[in-house]
């Protein structure tokens, strides 16, 4: 436990001293206060269908998991490999779980601190309106389970690949696929069974459910197995390229 958190640390503070990671978290602050603003206005238009403002947000937060985890997540391994200090980290008492799991929680809790400005945004809208808090919350527990999920992708990316701009294309045509491809599948195949499997790992589903207010105990399961199935591929992946 010790070794898991050291790595955290380490991890957690090369995110707070690193430039890119604060470019990272500017851009998608700008983004998500354009998107918040682009919303409020639509919504006030009186030509427009009214409804609840952050169904649409979380329903569009897709946009940043899409393109902020792969970048979140291309350098904590590969770049390791790459400089090589990967083997001084493996031949320290720490096992590969312990270093996939520290490097792991260090950039989740980073990409939950970037959506903690975004709450300012359910306090301006309930000052001047009735708002459900509770489907807020949902909202915010979706986005951060989905999220979890999407960066143990990342994670998995990076320990396949030795190079970060290979490791954040990797995951980004991973992620591809679970936001975009299998809910297309689920629709062009025939077979039930198939159509019940790719319907399962579509992505946009439960994402969808949680902007409503909505949380099953199936998509939650669905996410966090799916996270811990990534992160334990990608600490095998880790022990096999240790012996090479």
């Amino acid at each position: 436990m010790s070794a898991l958190w050291a790595t955290f640390q380490r991890e957690l503070r090369a995110y707070f001293f690193s430039p890119l990671a604060y470019a990272i978290a500017a851009l998608m602050l700008i983004f998500n206060g354009i998107l918040f603003i682009v919303i409020i206005s639509f919504l006030a238009n009186p030509m427009s269908q009214p409804g609840p403002p952050f169904e649409l947000f979380f329903s569009l937060s897709w946009l940043v998991l899409l393109t902020v985890t792969p970048l979140l997540t291309m350098r904590l391994i590969s770049e390791e490999r790459r400089s090589g200090s990967i083997e001084v980290l493996m031949t320290a008492p720490v096992t590969e779980g312990q270093v996939v799991a520290g490097k792991y929680l260090a950039v989740l809790a980073f990409f939950a601190s970037l959506w903690l400005p975004t709450v300012v945004y359910a306090v301006i809208v309930g000052a001047h309106t009735e708002l459900d808090w509770g489907t807020v919350a949902a909202g915010y527990l979706g986005l951060f389970l989905i999220g979890a999920l999407s960066l143990s992708i990342g994670v998995m990316a990076s320990s396949f690949a030795k190079n970060q701009v290979v490791a954040a294309i990797l995951a980004l045509a991973i992620l591809f696929c679970f936001f975009f491809v299998f809910g297309w599948a689920k629709d062009l195949v025939n077979g039930q069974a198939a159509k019940e499997v790719f319907g399962y790992l579509d992505i946009f589903a439960p994402m969808r459910d949680y902007a409503k207010g909505v949380i099953s105990t199936r998509s939650v399961v669905y996410c966090l197995t799916s996270t811990v199935f990534f992160l334990f591929l990608a600490s095998r992946a880790l022990e096999a390229k240790k012996w090479r």
